[in-house]
């Protein structure tokens, strides 16, 4: 079947059946639409990833036919890729004022700024990219200018949710545009393609304005340092935090660079503005334990966190201990639970008090629970309901709801193809997908050689052996083996291995050792035969050959 025939279809090839690295495409007859490009972390399932994000390819193959890259909102996973996926895709972007603002300084770390053509959309703004017509629509989120996004087509009317949530005062930002989403109802809606974050949570999300109650109340009862971990780019939550520590006499410092990239991008747009300039992590000794508040970043456990770092003790510049408090003003995002557990454990062996969600009302989530997904079917009243943004589990109770609600649920995973029209709602077919890992400054497939070698030599170590062999493949002098993490440098069976390799090399036919190729070839065999014996493990192995 002809997927890229006339007609209207979705395409995810990030964020659906996971959570994080949201990528999604929409096709109109022979043109393509990107909406958000975003990373995700490998956690406990991908131990040797820090930063991945989805494969571009396939839209990249189709560049000549992308109109542009629409950005819902600045969290990391619907943006913080495009500074690296970017260049394959080469297309114009467009985001609010204040993803633009986030975005901007993440070009500018990778010398893109005056290469990306970025478009600065008001929200609740539009833009004609034909044959799309776009519509931004105000919702309520964890980030400020969080905005759905309505694609109108010549094949049917389409809703992508974005993040959301209906907050009745969420203090930072107006509230969910419920009228706009009636009134789209009333014009019909082909497709609601929406949030699943929450769908497995019954009741309401709750408010930010419970939150900064509560955390007033707190604060003003504790002593000693107190540091607040929440998502940086949460400035509501950065605002409660602040007006809370402010009613208990303590000033506020910010810890981590993505806060004070944050803080920067808010004030350029206006946010923030009745609270005077946070301190440096520089100031906090110089003001006293019982005055000082530290925002901190790391609420995830990202082993280089400024708060994964003062929990080891190992930050230059601050310092938890007795009598101190950490407040971790978030969610834990599924796959994160170890190295959360892991930052945790450090504080609490250090003698600092822990608060959380789990014990307090320090965090609200900034996507819709079930009661909220029912009110806005009744809106929206779309005929396909497709959940994204969720893994499996939770795109299945979304679809279990929308179902009840009466819309025709579509369960997809990234690469499927929905056709939309004509006709009835169907996968017609897949498309490649794949992560990229985001190792240094360079992006290299998740499955990929390097990856899968890395991966081995996590779990089975490495081997590295050296050797000088003359013209002839003879040895000169005997081969030196490296191990570290399988044997300690005096265990005798380093030795034996040693011994047995040496002889195995000894034993190679002469004219191996002429061949370059396949001499490396025989003794990294040999050097696997060695350990093979001694080791139940497959480590990679290595021969390094000196010609003397």
């Amino acid at each position: 079947m002809d997927t890229e025939a006339a007609g209207l279809a979705f395409l995810p090839l990030g964020g659906t059946g996971e959570i994080g690295m949201n990528l999604n495409l929409y096709r109109c007859d022979d043109r393509w639409l990107a909406v958000d490009c975003g990373i995700g972390f490998g956690g406990a399932a991908h131990p040797e990833v820090d930063v991945m994000m989805p494969d571009p390819g396939y839209a990249a193959g189709r560049r000549d036919r992308l109109v542009g890259l629409v950005l819902t909102h600045a969290h990391e996973d619907h943006l913080g890729a495009v500074a690296w996926l970017w260049p394959q895709l080469r297309c114009a972007v467009y985001a609010t004022p204040f993803a633009a603002a986030v975005l901007r300084r993440k070009l500018a770390e990778v010398q893109l700024l005056n290469q990306v053509k970025l478009h600065v959309i008001p929200p609740g703004g539009a833009v004609d990219l034909a044959p799309f017509r776009l519509q931004f629509l105000r919702v309520t989120h964890s980030i400020p200018e969080a905005q759905a996004l309505v694609i109108d087509t010549p094949h049917g009317l389409l809703l992508h949710t974005g993040d959301w949530k209906l907050d009745p005062e969420p203090l930072l930002g107006p509230r969910t545009d419920e009228a706009a989403f009636a009134a789209l109802g009333e014009r019909g809606v082909l497709a609601m393609i929406c949030d699943s974050t929450n769908a497995m949570v019954e009741g309401h999300s709750g408010s930010e304005a419970e939150v900064r109650q509560s955390l007033t109340a707190l604060l003003r009862g504790l002593h000693g340092r107190i540091a607040v971990t929440c998502f940086a780019s949460n400035v509501a939550r950065l605002e409660s935090v602040a007006v809370a520590a402010h009613e208990a006499g303590r000033s506020v410092a910010l810890v981590g660079r993505s806060l004070r990239n944050i803080d920067a991008a808010a004030r350029e747009c206006g946010y923030l503005r009745d609270l005077p300039p946070f301190l440096t992590e520089d100031d906090v000794d110089d003001v006293p334990d019982d005055n000082i508040l530290m925002l901190v970043t790391g609420s995830q456990g990202e082993p280089r966190s400024a708060l994964a770092r003062i929990a080891m003790d190992t930050h230059p510049r601050v310092a938890l201990g007795e009598g101190d408090t950490v407040v971790f003003s978030s969610r834990m995002i599924p796959g994160n639970e170890r190295a959360i557990g892991t930052v945790q454990d450090n504080l609490v062996r250090r003698g600092v008090t822990l608060m959380t969600d789990v014990d307090h009302l320090v965090h609200v989530s900034g996507h819709p629970a079930r009661d909220e997904l029912r009110r806005l079917y009744r809106l929206v009243k779309p005929r396909y309901a497709v959940p994204t943004h969720g893994e499996w589990r939770h795109l299945s109770a979304h679809a279990a709801l929308a179902q009840d609600a009466g819309a025709k649920p579509i369960l997809l995973e990234d690469g499927d193809i929905l056709s939309l029209a004509p006709g009835p709602a169907q996968v017609v077919d897949s498309a490649p997908v794949d992560k990229l890992v985001l190792d240094g400054t360079r992006l290299t497939p998740l499955g990929g050689g390097l990856m899968s070698a890395r991966r081995r030599m996590l779990f089975n170590g490495v081997v590295l052996a050296s050797l000088a062999v003359d013209a002839h493949g003879r040895l000169r002098g005997k081969p030196r083996i490296s191990a570290p993490g399988l044997f300690d440098h005096d265990d005798p069976e380093m030795d034996r291995v040693s011994d047995e390799f040496t002889d195995a090399i000894e034993e190679l036919p002469a004219s191996l050792g002429r061949d370059e190729a396949a001499f490396l070839d025989a003794a990294r065999s040999a050097l696997r035969r060695a350990l093979g014996r001694r080791l139940q493990k497959r480590p990679v192995v290595d021969v390094h050959v000196l010609r003397v």
